[in-house]
């Protein structure tokens, strides 16, 4: 799809060494600190350290070409260039050489002689009960640190948020800072062990899940009523380890309740996290705050201004291009479509021409779901076209469409190929493996859609930037 450039191996090493950190800020994107890393604002699953990054809710990750690749949805040429720039210079800054740090072992910061700071940063800026950060506080799950700067001129204070393992020893900790002058830290302390995040656990079959401490001590503050008998954890991020591991230590709970934040990362963190315990047979629902997050909610609650929540951009295109699918779906209805005329569907979609492949996607769409519903009617199913359109409409998650558009292709013609090598006299599971096949390549052929549809979304923004830029300049 696009030209080929011959680099030398100087230039695309140049190009992985680049800082991402530099580099994306200089694209206008937000980094928050995370640790020693720096997370994403607008996908808080993508972590960033140098010229490395890694995806944490689909397990990929490199160095800077890569990540050009996959967050751009750009070629090796196009990345290559993008990172270099057009005259193949230093456009942006190199990452240091990574430098082989010792692993610190956990350890707690000194305790604050008492935690008058912590008190009044969670009851007047945050709007927690005292009753309930009492209740913390006692618990030892709460203290105010009293930490010196690396100078030893100066005092910092940090709430210090501690998750204990199965035996009541510290394991985890999680600092937020308590100034109101800028913005204030947050983060886990080095060593700490992810399984062990900062939590409460209590007599009921129920474990509620958060993404942050403040998050979970306004939910309570907000749902008090007989609150101690469920279990709570936040996760101090969005790896679903510590939640895993309440469940194994915790017998007696087997319904979980994802109640992470309202915006991208959190939206396909719970679709994730809903899959995963589905998987091993946990009960789960999801219950989402009203605004982004529930200390919003909270504030919401007492007719402060709050945050509003963030809406998935996947999902109202999934709407709109659903329709157009279906639509064509009854065009085609009385058409007699083979495997044949979808291959040849298939093949047009080896073009540069992204409007002509979007819509060549969405017959290969059309066609594909189908075809479904023939091999199920065979199979004397009573699968019919409104039931295939359903679990294809909600099959849709956000978190699986991370793929690139090639990758993407490459799943259509793998299903199709798997299809093809069916000949002969055929078993009833094989006929319901090829139906399965037919609505895969549906998916895959909305989610390459979706991605062409937001690339082009994100090339207008580019644009629009550029041409403020050149207006300010």
């Amino acid at each position: 799809m696009s030209t080929y450039i011959h680099f030398t191996e100087e230039q695309k090493q140049r190009a992985n060494e680049i800082d991402l950190v530099n580099f994306l800020e200089a694209h206008g994107e937000k980094l928050l600190k995370s640790g020693r890393e720096k997370r994403l604002d607008s996908d808080r699953s993508i972590t960033i350290r140098g010229n490395r990054w890694y995806d944490h809710s689909n397990g990929e990750g490199g160095l800077a070409i890569d990540f050009v690749q996959y967050f751009y949805q750009m070629s090796f040429p196009d990345a290559v260039t993008f990172l270099l720039g057009d005259g193949y210079g230093e456009t942006y800054k190199r990452a240091e050489e990574n430098k082989q740090e010792d692993k610190k072992p956990f350890a707690l910061p000194n305790k604050n002689i008492n935690m008058r700071r912590v008190f009044a940063y969670l009851i007047k800026k945050r709007h927690i009960d005292r009753d309930i950060i009492s209740f913390f506080a006692k618990e030892k799950l709460i203290y105010e640190s009293c930490e010196l700067s690396k100078d030893k001129t100066r005092e910092y204070h940090n709430a210090v948020f501690v998750g204990f393992d199965e035996n009541k020893v510290p394991r985890h900790g999680h600092k937020q800072g308590l100034y109101s002058i800028g913005k204030p830290f947050k983060g886990n302390i080095d060593g700490s062990n992810p399984c062990y995040s900062f939590n409460y656990i209590g007599k009921s079959n129920r474990l509620y899940v958060f993404e942050a401490p403040i998050d979970m001590l306004s939910f309570i503050t907000i749902y008090q009523k007989d609150w101690q008998s469920n279990s709570y954890i936040s996760l101090c991020g969005l790896s679903e380890q510590a939640m895993l591991k309440m469940l194994e230590v915790n017998p007696h709970i087997d319904y979980v309740i994802l109640c992470l934040d309202h915006d991208n990362a959190g939206i396909e963190t719970s679709e994730k996290f809903y899959d995963i315990l589905t998987y091993k047979k946990i009960g789960c629902g999801k219950l989402m705050p009203e605004y982004k997050d529930w200390n919003e909610d909270l504030k919401a609650s007492l007719n402060l201004p709050a945050i509003p929540a963030e809406e998935h951009p996947h999902y109202p295109l999934r709407d709109k291009i659903c329709l157009e699918i279906y639509n064509l779906i009854s065009q085609l209805k009385e058409k007699d479509i083979s495997l044949q005329e979808l291959n040849k569907l298939f093949q047009k979609t080896k073009t540069s021409n992204m409007e002509q492949i979007v819509e060549t996607l969405k017959q290969l769409s059309a066609f594909s779901l189908l075809l479904a519903e023939k091999e199920y009617k065979q199979l004397g199913s009573s699968q019919d076209i409104d039931l295939v359109k359903n679990r294809f409409y909600h099959g849709f998650k956000a978190y699986e469409n991370r793929s690139r558009l090639n990758n993407r292709l490459d799943m259509i013609g793998q299903e199709i190929l798997k299809i093809s090598g069916s000949e002969g006299i055929i078993s009833k599971d094989e006929k319901l493996n090829i139906a399965k096949a037919y609505e895969a390549i549906a998916q895959h052929s909305l989610k390459a859609i979706i991605l062409i549809e937001l690339q082009e979304q994100k090339q207008e923004q580019r644009q629009d930037q550029n041409q403020i830029k050149e207006m300010i300049m």
